[in-house]
């Protein structure tokens, strides 16, 4: 099943955070069970409209990787795996290397 979102939505793949202590044990993400705040642009909406009705084209695109509200997003399993399905308002920032 493929997700189209509509308006300025977008749909976020979570990527998984290992921390690391000081002594070095790997923490895996399960372990604290908070809500990441990082993902995957996987798919975006056509954007929003104005108010002369004029399309707004989405900031992000796919393959983006994203830094966005911890409690923005809603939560949706599609086929077993966990997407993100959040406004563009709820992204923070890009990720660039």
């Amino acid at each position: 099943m493929k997700l189209n979102p509509l308006g300025s939505k977008v749909v976020l793949e979570p990527l998984a955070q290992e921390k690391v202590t000081s002594s070095g044990i790997v923490i895996p993400d399960s372990a604290e069970k908070g809500r990441p705040v990082q993902g995957t642009v996987v798919a975006t909406g056509p954007g929003g409209l104005d108010d002369a009705g004029n399309r707004i084209a989405p900031s992000v695109k796919v393959g983006d990787q994203v830094l966005f509200k911890k409690y923005g997003p809603d939560e949706v399993e599609v086929d077993g795996t966990k997407y993100l399905v959040a406004d563009e308002s709820d992204i923070l920032a890009v990720i660039t290397q």
